[in-house]
């Protein structure tokens, strides 16, 4: 066996390994929030500055983080005042769902080696 799981595939590199990981890895960072607050807004930044030189598609996966944590910080913003119209509060509860399921499901699908776009995200950086 040459390393080929199928004919006309490319072979699993152990970079390729390191970069579905570094990958996963943002974005769970961004659960971090519950153990320290800003922890979950700057641990995705820091990783993606720091890897995406050495794995380009760590760029891709963390434009795609830091457009959710803006666009769930927009939106908290906005459910924030619409609490005054009672609906507020269920759709910050909805955005808190979302983000604690969002990343999780981003993180395993870039640890399947798959780029998975949020849902309902502005696209802010491209």
């Amino acid at each position: 066996m040459s390393g080929f799981d199928e004919p006309n595939m490319i072979p699993d590199t152990s970079s390729d390994k390191d970069a579905r990981m570094w990958s996963m890895i943002l974005h769970l960072s961004m659960l971090s929030n519950f153990v320290i607050p800003i922890a979950g807004v700057i641990a995705p930044i820091v990783i993606w500055q720091i890897k995406k030189d050495e794995y380009p598609i760590i760029d891709v996966h963390g434009k795609n983080a830091v457009n959710w944590l803006i666009t769930a910080f927009i939106y908290s913003i906005i459910f924030f005042i619409l609490m005054f119209a009672v609906v507020g509060f269920f759709l910050l509860i909805i955005l808190g769902i979302c983000a604690t399921v969002f990343p999780i499901i981003a993180g395993i699908k870039a640890n399947n080696g798959e780029v998975w776009k949020y849902p309902l995200t502005f696209q802010f950086l491209k």
